[in-house]
């Protein structure tokens, strides 16, 4: 393994080894895939991670989808560090004093290859990293990167960090340095104006419940977790809420609309805890002990929110990509950033050994991006942002469906039972909804899943 610890670049990198042929910055999912790959491929590479280890500075709150890992690292799930195997996925829609569960298990997400995992990102971000050190990467942590190094064209040929005679050259820089990249907002590959609008911000708190309590409120047993995504527990502000299951400790938060947080008067933590008290969730939770609180944002733009991906010797992968993947029942980041990662790596490899790392030479990353599900289901998915944090998603179709469940189940002897026509009707009407946003709304959702 190769390791450059803290201290002046000079006392752990020789000056031989100042220059690689790759550079990654940020040693998330994203940027160790590319570090993998590219040592895989025989090339020099750097790691650079600000924090004190891979996974220090990181969070999410979600789970980890794994199929992607199948051409990364074989049979991973002997390997990765995992809470529980998700086999049941539920989507609760909610008002203050209803809710509707839509819930589904499985036990063939409980065996190999298994679908998705709960995971601590400080474990599974270590674990990806180790591969890559494995494999050949050098993992520079402690370390920020303060700039690019650009050479007397323009192009990208390296970059400055904040240690001591901390320049590191390379033919390529891969910038997987997070959510508002800063190394890409200084090549000049963000859209500009509208950054806030394409941002949420997530909170989270982990409470401390014995294992098996937690199995015998969810109803799982030995390693089987649950997921739980809601709408309608937000009060006024465009999001969401998540709860899931680790072994010991349960995980509950907010997604919030940038945007909406700096106009409302409400905390994201009174949300939370508004949450708890929900009668749906209140009964999951009891007598849980917090032992984190963590916040971070998360770029839910989609397709038409995401940077350039490539410039001159620099590819852009991972939440510096905004390639998360925010469509309503479909909450997916980490897959992404893999999938990414590892394809920059793979493009900027064989850039390298070509000997050319200009824009044309590293163009076979978007090519190898549209070929897989990593910009083809944003492409395909790229308006449901804008839907599922519309006011009427957020706001009226959360009663709406209530409320016509309700109805439906609701025996009001003896008079007879409505009809759905009429149904449909008094919750349209009760929860200002036009038909025909109602009508334009489920054409949209069924446009992008066709």
């Amino acid at each position: 393994m190769t390791y450059a610890g803290p201290g002046s670049l000079s006392t752990v990198v020789d000056e031989t080894t100042k220059t690689f042929d790759v550079i990654v910055v940020g040693a998330g999912p994203a940027g160790s895939a590319a570090a993998l790959e590219v040592a895989r491929a025989g090339h020099s590479v750097a790691l650079v991670e600000r924090g004190p280890f891979p996974g220090a500075k990181n969070v999410y709150g979600g789970v980890v989808y794994g199929r992607i890992l199948d051409e990364l690292v074989p049979r991973w799930w002997e390997h990765m560090p995992v809470q529980r195997w998700v086999t049941r996925r539920s989507t609760m829609v909610m008002t203050p004093t209803q809710a509707l569960t839509v819930d589904f298990r499985t036990q063939d997400w409980g065996k190999p290859p298994y679908n998705g995992a709960t995971a601590h990102r400080a474990d599974l971000d270590s674990w990806l990293a180790e591969q890559a050190v494995e494999a050949g990467a050098v993992l520079v942590p402690s370390t920020v990167v303060t700039s690019l190094l650009r050479d007397r064209t323009g192009a990208v040929v390296g970059v400055r960090t904040d240690r001591p005679d901390g320049d590191l050259t390379a033919g390529v820089v891969i910038a997987c340095d997070g959510v508002n990249s800063f190394l890409a907002k200084e090549a000049g590959m963000y859209k500009t104006g509208h950054e806030a609008e394409h941002l949420t911000l997530g909170v989270k708190q982990t409470l401390a419940l014995p294992r098996q309590t937690i199995e015998d409120r969810f109803a799982i047993s030995g390693r089987d977790g649950v997921d739980i995504e809601m709408l309608g527990c937000t009060g006024g502000i465009p999001g969401g809420g998540f709860l899931y299951t680790n072994l010991d400790s349960v995980s509950i938060g907010v997604v919030l609309a940038l945007t909406g947080v700096s106009k409302a008067k409400t905390r994201p933590e009174d949300l939370i805890a508004e949450l708890k008290r929900h009668p749906a969730i209140a009964p999951l939770i009891k007598g849980g002990e917090q032992i984190e609180y963590s916040a971070h944002l998360i770029p839910e733009g989609g397709y038409h929110a995401m940077p350039e991906l490539i410039g001159d010797g620099m590819l852009v992968a991972g939440d510096a990509a905004a390639m998360c993947l925010a469509a309503g029942i479909w909450l997916e980041g980490v897959n992404f950033a893999i999938g990414a990662g590892m394809y920059a790596g793979r493009a900027a490899a064989a850039a390298v050994k070509s000997g050319d790392v200009s824009k044309t030479g590293l163009a076979g990353y978007r090519t190898m991006l549209e070929r897989s599900f990593v910009l083809t289901d944003h492409r395909k998915l790229r308006d449901f942002p804008g839907l599922v944090l519309s006011d009427r998603m957020q706001q009226r179709y959360p009663g709406l469906v209530c409320d016509l469940v309700q109805g439906m189940f609701q025996v009001d002897n003896p008079l007879p039972k409505p009809g759905l026509r009429k149904l449909l009707r008094r919750a349209t009407r009760d929860n200002g909804v036009r038909l025909r946003d109602l009508l334009r709304d489920g054409w949209t959702g069924m446009r992008g899943l066709r």
